[in-house]
């Protein structure tokens, strides 16, 4: 990503007022393991609360590892941070999901007139690497310090073994030790699992993400132009089927950035170790895909990152707390990513903070035990974080069996049925219009097989 403007320097620290390295002896009451969305979210309430916070980041900056599709969801950031004076890059005034065959698209646009009003539904393209560190800055400005430059491998325990008091980290006297550990350390969670706060992933329940940044030569009105977009308002186009990302379980992404776009794919880990080609090589099919050229012409890459992105849904989420630790965010499985729903930057922010909070009322009462910590896990069960994960978080489970029907027959179906039901000829449309319904049912099973369809996805509507 880019770091044209990064700190250079190693282990660069940054608070209101300068202090010296921290070392063993140098305790605070929390650190955070992480300056993303989840981990500046908990430091920022913490910070607010009082507590003396340490953020470690092991990029060289916060945001220059960190890589999302594209779109924040700001609901419980309003709620921490002044989100009008955020580097956000456009509010996003299009929903777009499209079905592609090899060579067609069959799409449904939403546009509603609404989200041109603040607080634009809450939703916002970004760039990590400007958006965290401007998070991460408000945890600052609140007092926390920001270590960058600092890889955490391990976990201090208290004298019985169990209890987190801190962390090992890869400086030269690099214990430096806490009353609270806040795991934010993403979905690669290495350290989370020496807390036992992580739970195993199949491969199916785990999707390979890569993205690009591209930049067209001639910035002035071309993705306006492109996207039919006016003023501060952006595009998310979302991309399933055959055409997207061949056979596999997944989709691909182009969102509008103030002068780049972002496209990218997300399909299954399982998928990409085996039927797949490189991602890079599934990456260049998808924009050279009839219904993504002509919206990436002539941009060049300007970026590429690759993460991986738990998906295993409300049943993978790990054990949450720990005597002296918690786990948020990417690190937890807290991601909705079922084709309809794509959320994580919501669900990560909200866990930094009711872990925050949790943790603010343990402080306040002198108390690190696991049982003090209990009120994180239980208002995050009754947040719309489990609760969504719950409702639509088996989707993409289902479709993985439908695979066949959803990503091979159903993108070709629909574009025969749409081509056939408007077709200009001299017959009666009716004939037309039974053509395409036969068609449809084809891809099905016929009415049974939409009845079963229906029934299998009713939790979608409903």
């Amino acid at each position: 990503m880019n770091d044209a403007d990064a700190d250079d320097g190693a282990g660069t620290e940054t608070r209101r007022e300068p202090v010296a390295d921290p070392t063993y002896d140098d305790a605070f009451d929390a650190i955070v393991v992480g300056a993303g969305l989840a981990g500046s979210a908990a430091a920022v309430t913490m910070a607010n609360e009082g507590l003396d916070v340490l953020v470690i980041e092991r990029g060289r900056y916060p945001g220059a590892k960190n890589v999302f599709g594209g779109v924040l969801y700001t609901p419980t950031l309003r709620e921490l941070v002044d989100v009008s004076a955020a580097p956000v890059e456009r509010y996003v005034a299009e929903k777009r999901f499209s079905m592609l065959s090899e060579t067609d698209e069959t799409a449904v646009s939403l546009r509603p007139g609404e989200w041109h009003d603040p607080p634009h539904n809450d939703s916002y393209t970004v760039l990590r690497g400007e958006f965290d560190r401007w998070f991460a800055e408000q945890a600052v400005d609140a007092g926390a310090v920001l270590l960058t430059e600092t890889t955490v491998t391990g976990l201090l325990r208290g004298p019985d073994g169990n209890r987190v008091r801190g962390v090992e980290t890869d400086r030269p006297d690099g214990a430096i030790t806490a009353d609270y550990v806040v795991l934010a350390e993403g979905g690669n969670s290495l350290v989370s699992e020496g807390a036992d706060l992580k739970s195993t992933e199949r491969a199916e329940n785990v999707a390979v993400g890569v993205k690009e940044v591209l930049e067209f030569p001639e910035r002035d009105g071309i993705i306006a132009d492109r996207f039919r977009l006016s003023d501060d308002a952006g595009a998310s186009y979302h991309y399933f089927g055959d055409g997207a990302v061949g056979d596999a379980v997944g989709g691909g992404f182009v969102y509008t950035n103030a002068d780049t776009i972002s496209v990218g794919l997300a399909y299954s880990l399982a998928d990409a170790r085996g039927r797949q080609p490189k991602p890079e090589r599934t990456l260049n099919a998808f924009k050279s895909h009839p219904a993504v050229a002509p919206l990436v012409r002539g941009a060049r890459t300007v970026e590429y990152g690759a993460k991986t992105i738990p998906e295993g849904g409300h049943e993978s989420i790990p054990r949450l707390i720990h005597d002296g630790a918690v786990v948020v965010g990417d690190a937890a499985g807290l991601v909705l990513n079922n084709g309809v729903h794509l959320e994580g930057t919501n669900m990560a922010i909200e866990s930094g903070y009711l872990a925050a909070e949790a943790i603010a009322s343990a402080a306040s009462r002198g108390r690190t035990d696991e049982a003090a910590l209990r009120s994180y896990p239980e208002r995050l069960e009754a947040s719309f974080v489990v609760r969504n994960l719950e409702r639509y978080g088996w989707l993409m489970e289902r479709v993985e069996r439908d695979r066949e029907l959803v990503f091979e027959e159903l993108p070709y179906a629909l574009a025969d049925a749409g081509a056939e039901y408007f077709r200009m000829d001299r017959e009666p449309k009716e004939r037309h219009a039974e053509a395409a319904r036969d068609r449809l049912l084809e891809a099905v099973g016929g009415w049974r097989g939409a009845a079963k369809l229906a029934y299998r996805y009713r939790e979608v509507i409903r």
